[in-house]
């Protein structure tokens, strides 16, 4: 009887769990930050539902502890991964001065904690991408072998920044891992308005590294990818270029109306491949999870983001008299 495909990765029962959960407590704080949002209690989301398997898949191929992250906006299965928790996403959706990202500074989804390795991003797209190859090059100089993974849209693809990162990364073969979640669609225009070759990872050959695409919505399979990856990147084997495809099943965020460009049919087909679905059904069809078992997960995360976002909504703003702090010098 051939192995099946965790066994061949060397994931034990446990670490799928743990894989699914995260996946899943990611899907439910962005259902819960719409809901907030409609409700008129925080500004802004900017959605991940569709391509949580990805943030996680790659996230738990990653060293935790040593590495460092550089998020994009929607990647908040990868910031939970790597050790923010629901409070604290919460506590950055409603602005609160707990708000261990930004003190309620920033929009939600600008990640940022130099505890977890978690670099802080900026609204402009692809900023993170030329940080993560300094970082990356200062790792270098200080002979600390940790690996950058920087995260993106397909749309960001396009932007300079990204281009010269990667062209930089490439000459000084730099342990950076670009990770392009491609959804499909640049807030309204298609990808195939957005780039001419096949893949976005067709791009990686014209920077000499390692280039891949692969299903986005099958965690293990993503999973695979970066490990390779990132061992082949701590062994000085330079950088890699990872397309994840996905869907993204929400609008771009909550000032969008994704009707205008997109039909309904299109998004109810991508709905049946979700990710969260299809791994559910793999860990039954291996005995790893039962319906029962299934029931208490939804349930306990469930009860985490409730007792969050009462938190959350009970805290405290900042005071008037900090608006300036982290702006000038003292």
């Amino acid at each position: 009887m051939s192995e099946s495909k965790h066994e061949t990765l060397g994931l034990n029962h446990d670490q799928l769990l743990n894989m699914y959960k995260m996946m899943l407590t990611a899907r439910k704080i962005d259902e819960r930050m719409w809901l907030l949002n409609r409700a008129g209690k925080i500004p802004f989301v900017v959605s991940c539902q569709g391509q949580e398997a990805a943030q996680v898949g790659a996230a738990m191929a990653l060293d935790a502890e040593k590495d460092y992250l550089l998020p994009y906006y929607r990647d908040v299965g990868m910031v939970l991964h790597f050790g923010m928790t629901v409070k604290d996403l919460m506590l950055a959706g409603f602005a609160k001065a707990e708000d261990p990202n930004s003190g309620g500074r920033q929009m939600p989804n600008h990640f940022g904690s130099k505890k977890h390795r978690i670099v802080t991003g900026s609204s402009p797209v692809t900023t993170q991408v030329p940080h993560a190859v300094g970082i990356a090059l200062a790792g270098r100089i200080k002979n600390d072998p940790f690996v950058c993974l920087t995260s993106f849209g397909e749309g960001s693809s396009n932007q300079g920044d990204f281009h010269e990162a990667a062209n930089f990364a490439g000459v000084h073969r730099l342990p950076v891992i670009f990770f392009c979640e491609n959804n499909q669609y640049a807030i309204s225009v298609p990808v195939d308005r957005q780039i001419a070759c096949e893949r976005v990872s067709d791009r990686a050959h014209a920077y000499g590294m390692h280039g891949e695409t692969v299903d986005g919505n099958d965690p293990l399979v993503v999973y695979e990818a970066v490990k390779k990856a990132a061992d082949r990147a701590r062994e000085g084997g330079g950088p890699a270029l990872i397309e994840t495809m996905s869907y993204r099943l929400t609008p771009h965020s909550s000032d969008d109306d994704d009707r205008s460009y997109r039909e309904r049919d299109e998004v109810d087909d991508a709905k049946k491949k979700d990710g969260i679905i299809t791994f559910a059904d793999y860990l039954k069809e291996h005995g790893l999870l039962a319906d029962a078992e299934e029931k208490d997960i939804h349930e306990r995360i469930q009860k985490t983001v409730d007792e969050a976002t009462e938190a959350a909504e009970s805290a405290a703003y900042a005071e008037a008299e900090t608006t300036l702090d982290h702006v000038y010098y003292e």
